[in-house]
């Protein structure tokens, strides 16, 4: 009898009789082929291999750099645009800086209000109290300086003519063609518009900074809160940590760079009296205010000192207060800066070139003035964003403020 369940013939015994055995042919696997060469052709990686990937990196720095690039120049352009509100907040900032500790001092005596109010009143009242200071000194000796400039021009004079065999008609006519191109450079109403409107700005300026400074003492944790939670929630505990580093940083730097201020003022104030260069007092503000800009303000003040004691003295005198104004500049540079800013408000001096460039491009003085602690504060936060102990301690406080399922401390 022939079973009618029997296997088929070839098929081996064990296997189930619905299973398919695949069998590959020839034009199976041309098909095959085929279908990957169609399903790779849609990848960008493999269409892009003719491109060598040297050059396929290089484009895409090249292109995401250009970016950042054209983000930077929009942002200067806006900033510059808006320069006469930025530059009063950014002094504020500094201002407030430097004199949070006597705010914080009152605020323990009395109300928050009120401390702040003290502190700008009083801030007002010193510095107003040195500007008298140095305009008496300017108005009562301003005379005396007048005949030692005569003097000292044509000490100066007989110096240059023995030593590079200058006659009076050549350096006759040396001064006129330098009197010339002064002339020439600028017409008067110009100049008076212009100076019209700089001191509108100053007196705009100098409001706006005020306000914002008695405001940043008043409220400056909740204006700093509000600010935090402009961002995403994600992102909130690292904002707000960037923000403590960066308040540190600056506080260190304004701190430090006000105490080494003032020792180079005092030393080369009263090296300057002691010579009896004229104006001592008000060289003496003229150092403090640039020692602010490091590197270029130390030259720039030395170098008033200098030629003051040139046209008052002579070239002698005028050597010894180079040589004081150098020996308080080494000071400052070996043992004042590295005991008292340290490494952790170290700027490499390149950037510090760069910054202060930048910053008189953009906004003058007051830019040059502003551009040091701003790179100090970008450095820090850099540091603390791109550290593995930051990205840990973001992990932590994003899970804590998960569980808790509110918003991040302090934020």
């Amino acid at each position: 009898m022939t079973d009618n369940h029997a296997e088929p013939s070839g098929t081996p015994s064990g296997t189930p009789s619905d299973a398919t055995v695949p069998v590959r042919t020839h034009d199976d696997g041309d098909a095959l082929r085929t279908d990957a060469r169609s399903e790779t052709a849609d990848l960008p990686g493999i269409v892009a291999a003719a491109v060598p990937p040297g050059i396929r990196v290089a484009s895409e720095w090249a292109w995401r750099l250009l970016l950042i690039g054209a983000a930077i120049y929009l942002l200067s352009l806006a900033v510059r645009s808006v320069s006469e509100i930025v530059v009063p907040v950014a002094i504020a900032i500094l201002l407030t800086a430097l004199l949070r500790p006597v705010a914080n001092w009152l605020h323990h005596r009395m109300k928050p209000g009120a401390a702040a109010g003290i502190t700008l009143l009083g801030t007002i009242l010193l510095i107003g109290a040195l500007f008298t200071l140095v305009g008496t000194q300017f108005s009562s000796g301003f005379s005396d300086l007048t005949s030692q400039v005569a003097t000292g021009l044509e000490r100066i004079r007989d110096w240059v003519r023995t030593s590079f065999h200058i006659t009076d008609a050549q350096f006759d006519e040396y001064f006129n063609t330098i009197r010339d191109k002064v002339s020439e450079s600028g017409n008067l109403g110009d100049t008076a518009t212009s100076v019209g409107l700089t001191a509108t700005h100053f007196i705009a300026g100098l409001f706006i900074a005020l306000f914002s400074l008695f405001f940043f003492l008043y409220e400056g944790p909740r204006i700093w809160s509000w600010i935090v939670r402009l961002f995403p929630r994600a992102t909130r505990p690292r904002v707000n940590s960037s923000g403590i580093i960066a308040w540190h940083q600056l506080s260190a730097f304004v701190r430090a760079t006000m105490i080494v201020a003032f020792v180079d003022a005092v030393g080369i104030s009263v090296g300057a009296a002691i010579l009896k260069v004229p104006f001592a007092f008000a060289i003496g503000i003229l150092v403090f205010i640039l020692a602010f800009i490091p590197i270029v303000g130390a030259l720039l003040s030395g170098a008033v000192a200098v030629l003051l004691a040139l046209v008052a003295h002579g070239p002698g005198v005028a050597l010894i207060m180079l040589a004081v104004v150098i020996g308080v500049q080494q000071l400052e540079s070996h043992v004042l800066q590295p005991f008292l800013l340290g490494k952790a408000v170290s700027v490499h001096p390149l950037a510090v070139i760069l910054a202060i460039a930048t910053g008189s491009i953009i906004a003058g003085i007051v830019g040059a003035l502003v551009a040091v602690p701003f790179a100090a504060v970008l450095n820090a936060v850099g540091k603390h964003l791109f550290s593995d102990e930051s990205e840990g301690e973001l992990d932590r406080e994003m899970a804590a403020s998960a569980d808790e399922g509110g918003a991040p401390a302090n934020a």
